[in-house]
């Protein structure tokens, strides 16, 4: 459904830095751009009180179509999408902001099949990717060879399942945290790698299982986020880019990735029942 020529209504599911950003500015740039907030939804809901209006908030997220949203945005948790994703794409469009949760091959493989199956597009934003479309057009020219992605942060910045980065000390300089596929990476940090996921659904014929991935702790970084990405073609072709993204300590998400999401939620106007990277 192309809602292009009314006020689309938004659910944006997660209230951390990321969902408050978005809200923050559709509640105040919204009405001149076409956007109506029409639902928030945190794990914890006290976090909302006093900064999202009470009629606003959801507290039950399985009766999200009561509030008949033309997009809903997750900025939250993998496990959101991969409880919800279907339910979602069965009323609206959706904009994933965890892609990590597609490197589970039976979910994507369903999700992919449910946008079809509901004429609703499954959105994937860029973030933290740079020319992530220029990816997408050699992948699907048939010219992608391979592709590699690096992400290096402060330690601080990280947030891996296990023990990897217990040990860390300021001292210690860098350190390479995991090389290897971006299936086996996105489980163990599914909160960091979405810039690599992203690159993965660009990159459709290699797949999770194909992009190569590593992640990097660095004590040095201490004011941005580095993300640097290889792209090899055909007889010798290949592209090198690096991206420095202003963050502070501890954060996860570059400050720059913001309005990066935010202008890929202005994108999401509906562009059929597939996978659309924007």
């Amino acid at each position: 459904m192309d809602t292009s020529s009314f006020s689309q209504r938004i659910g944006v599911v997660g209230y951390g830095h990321l969902g408050q950003y978005l809200v923050e500015r559709i509640l105040k740039d919204g009405d001149a751009l076409g956007l109506t907030l029409a639902f928030v939804w945190n794990r914890n809901p006290d976090k909302l009180k006093g900064f999202v209006p009470d009629e606003l908030i959801l507290l039950d997220l399985s009766s999200f179509a009561d509030r008949r949203c033309d997009v809903i945005v997750e900025v939250c948790h993998p496990h959101i999408v991969k409880e919800f994703g279907l339910h979602f794409l069965s009323r609206s469009h959706f904009l994933v902001g965890s892609p990590s949760a597609f490197s589970d091959p039976d979910l994507n493989q369903k999700l992919h099949r449910a946008a079809r199956q509901h004429s609703r597009t499954l959105y994937v934003p860029s973030g933290a990717l740079w020319g992530g479309q220029d990816i997408q057009r050699l992948n699907d020219s048939g010219a992608l060879k391979a592709l590699f992605i690096r992400m290096s942060k402060h330690p601080s910045c990280f947030r891996l399942t296990g023990d990897v980065l217990s040990d860390w000390t300021e001292q210690e300089g860098r350190r390479v945290l995991f090389r290897g596929s971006v299936a086996e990476l996105c489980p163990l940090a599914p909160n960091n790698v979405n810039t690599m996921a992203a690159a993965a659904v660009a990159a459709g014929t290699l797949g999770f299982a194909g992009v190569q991935g590593e992640i990097v702790s660095d004590t040095a970084l201490r004011d941005y986020h580095v993300v640097e990405v290889e792209v090899t073609g055909p007889n010798g072709f290949s592209v090198h880019t690096v991206r420095r993204n202003p963050a502070k300590l501890g954060a996860v998400t570059g400050s720059a990735t913001y309005n990066s999401f935010w202008n890929s939620l202005l994108v999401c106007k509906g562009h059929g029942g597939r996978v659309y990277l924007c």
